[in-house]
């Protein structure tokens, strides 16, 4: 198996998809993680990228966000789209980030992500709260390259 695949347990990731489903009860944003071997270049470029690969710009609201992990650097981005830009405030990922960043000093990767993905969704349903009528718009699974 690739140091990809033995990066989370299957289990983690079972939690993490539960994470992502739960979170996105409270808000119309959609969640998503893409777990890549390493990156060519930097870890927000990269990040950028594979958003567009995964097509998560392309939501009726403008408001996709991506959990992105480097499993060789142990580094880890969040993205987010234009319509989450131009409602949050400038700090709006700092705390997100911040409880990540502890999660991954301890190496715990999943803990850090579902985390990360429970604060978004709490935070973002303020900007963009559940309709009753949403769409699931992109897959809920993790994806990796």
């Amino acid at each position: 198996m690739s140091v990809v695949e033995n990066f989370l347990s299957t289990e983690e990731e079972k939690q993490i998809v539960q994470a992502i489903q739960q979170a996105e009860k409270l808000t119309s944003g959609e969640i998503r993680v893409h777990i890549d071997q390493d990156i060519d270049g930097g870890q927000i470029e990269r990040a950028q990228e594979v958003f567009y690969l995964l097509k998560m710009n392309e939501t009726k609201d403008q408001n996709g966000i991506l959990f992105h992990v480097s499993v060789k650097n142990k580094t880890f981005s969040v993205i987010g789209d234009e319509g989450i830009d131009k409602k949050v405030p400038l700090n709006f990922w700092n705390d997100i980030k911040d409880q990540i960043i502890l999660h991954f000093k301890k190496e715990r990767y999943a803990e850090g992500l579902i985390k990360g993905i429970q604060m978004a969704g709490e935070s973002l349903q303020h900007y963009f709260p559940y309709q009753k009528d949403d769409i699931n718009e992109l897959p809920d699974e993790i994806s990796k390259g």
